[in-house]
Formats: C-alpha cells, sequence, structure tokens
C-alpha cells in the first residue's frame, strides 16, 4: 500500500480533529472527558466472548435487546445483524478517520475501547487511553482481525447469524465510512484526506475478508448480501442492498435506511 505524502499531526488526547466529520466519526477519551473514565462499562474485550461474560454483565445480549426494543426486531437474529453493523461502521469510521487525518492510528486495543450499549454515536465508544501506532495505519489489523473477526465468531456462536452476511455488514459499514469520509473532505477542500481515504479503502476492500462482500463503483458500494433490516417492521432494503426490494413484497414497499 502506497500512500500519499502526508503532513504528521500528532494524535492529541481528544482525537479532536475526528469531531467535525460528524458523529459516528468522533471518539470520546478518558484523556479529554470530565471526570473519571467509565470504568463500569464493559470493554470490548469482554464483548466478544463467545461465552456470556461474569461479573459486568453480558454487554453483546444487552445490545441486542437494545436493538430489539428499539427497531421492534422480530427476532434475535436480526437485531444482532443490524448491532454488528452498527458497531463495525463505528469502529471504520474512527479508525479511517484517524488515519486519513492524522496519517496513524490510536491502538484501537478491545481492552482500551469501553462499550455503552445504550448510548448511540458518539457516546457509546470511550478509548481510555490514546496510544498512538507506530508506522503506517494498518486498519486490517486493527479493525478486521481484533474487532470484527471476534465479534463475528461471537454472534455465530450465539445467534446463528451467517459468516457471509457478517462479513456483507462489514464491507457495507467500510463502504458507507468511506463514502462520508469523501464528501467531508470535497466538501472542505481536502483532496489530499479524500485520495488518503480512497487508497486506505482500496486496500481494505482488497484483503480476503472483504473482497467478495460486494462491487464499488468510485466511492459507492452495492454488497452481496442483505443485513435483514427489512424484517423491521417499517423497514425496507438500504441503499447498498443486493435486494431492490424486500423478498416477499410487492413493488414500491422498499422505503430503505437512510
Amino acid at each position: 500500500m502506497v500512500l500519499l505524502p502526508f503532513v504528521d499531526l500528532d494524535l492529541d488526547p481528544a482525537l479532536a480533529a475526528l469531531r467535525p466529520l460528524g458523529g459516528f466519526f468522533a471518539l470520546r477519551t478518558a484523556g479529554a472527558a470530565a471526570g473519571p473514565a467509565r470504568v463500569e462499562l464493559p470493554t470490548l474485550a469482554q464483548t466478544y466472548a463467545t461465552a456470556p461474560a461474569h461479573g459486568r454483565g453480558d454487554a453483546l445480549a444487552s445490545r441486542v435487546v437494545v436493538v430489539t426494543e428499539r427497531l421492534r426486531a422480530p427476532e434475535p437474529r436480526v437485531a444482532a445483524s443490524l448491532a454488528q453493523q452498527g458497531l463495525a461502521a463505528r469502529l471504520w469510521s474512527v479508525a479511517l478517520g484517524c488515519a486519513a487525518l492524522y496519517g496513524r492510528l490510536p491502538d484501537l486495543d478491545p481492552g482500551l475501547l469501553r462499550w455503552d450499549v445504550r448510548a448511540s454515536a458518539p457516546g457509546d465508544l470511550l478509548l481510555t487511553e490514546v496510544r498512538p501506532q507506530p508506522g503506517e495505519p494498518d486498519l486490517a489489523s486493527g479493525v478486521l482481525e481484533r474487532h470484527l473477526a471476534p465479534l463475528g465468531e461471537a454472534l455465530r456462536a450465539r445467534y446463528g447469524v451467517a459468516a457471509g452476511l457478517l462479513w456483507g455488514n462489514a464491507g457495507s459499514a467500510l463502504g458507507g465510512a468511506a463514502r462520508e469520509l469523501d464528501r467531508w473532505a470535497r466538501a472542505h477542500g481536502r483532496t489530499d484526506v479524500a485520495e488518503r481515504a480512497r487508497t486506505l479503502t482500496d486496500d481494505l476492500f482488497a484483503h480476503p475478508l472483504l473482497r467478495a462482500t460486494g462491487t464499488r463503483t468510485g466511492t459507492a458500494f452495492r454488497r452481496r448480501s442483505c443485513c435483514l433490516y427489512y424484517r423491521v417492521p417499517g423497514g425496507g432494503v438500504c441503499g447498498d442492498c443486493c435486494f431492490n426490494r424486500p423478498p416477499h413484497s410487492s413493488p414500491g414497499t422498499a422505503s430503505g435506511r437512510p
């Protein structure tokens, strides 16, 4: 992977450069928070445990319940898929935003990230320590291997969600994060950020775990699977879905997600 020349910025304790990009990109950090870090929140390492966690509650099951209640999902498998896609979107946005703006990543170890399962972005994740990672940003290791792979294993074991669906969610979340970052960068005259984001995204979609998840045209992405959002009452197909309309529905009923 060859990245464009970059004017290096030090990672600041608040990761403040991410805030103008919007809620999915912003990340709370303990160094910038008022008062002590919320150590009672479970870490993502605890969340990814295949078996329910002990001592701090079961964050994964709690998140699935939250999504079920808020969207009236008809079964846990649907809520689990949508919960995973939401967390994937957060992780991709933070990592891609840092890599494109700062030229480096903070250590996103699952043990350093705490998750408030009832909150929405940007209040859902807390990075307890900002540790700059040396060298070029490695998003495949930082997000795919350390987060999405163990999260997928837990969801398959506990809710029976298909692997292809979950990796499709990961590809969809990456495509959405890249598209929003490109839109922001071009609107603010940051073509350098747009080019870096495109290079990083191209490299990620060449990864074996994401290569077959969909097709790309510029910043547009069309996935080869479905996240099951159409099964939510009042839902439809998403803009990048493999379906043109919800299965077993009449034409004109696909409202979709924004």
